[in-house]
């Protein structure tokens, strides 16, 4: 029963789905959402940043792209 309402389907319908041998994926709350979004706004804030920096700073350069590099990491996690 939990599994069904994670992705959003009645239990007859998600035991459905499992007798056909079809995929079911959970679904996303709205908080879950707000958050991812959160995220890819900061990634690409943090690229940006480090272009504005990369003559002036390589070094910091650096760590806003590690940081914007680990946010995307994390967002393709959350996607999966």
């Amino acid at each position: 029963m939990a599994k069904a309402k994670l992705c959003g389907l009645t239990l007859s319908e998600f035991l459905r789905r499992a007798a056909m041998e079809q995929t079911t994926v959970e679904r996303l709350s709205d908080e879950e959402i707000e958050i991812y979004q959160m995220l890819a706004k900061y990634h690409n804030n943090f690229k940006s940043i480090g272009n504005m920096f990369r003559k002036k700073s390589p070094k910091l350069t650096e760590l806003v792209y590690d940081t914007a590099k680990q946010i995307k990491e994390h967002l393709k996690r959350f996607g999966s």
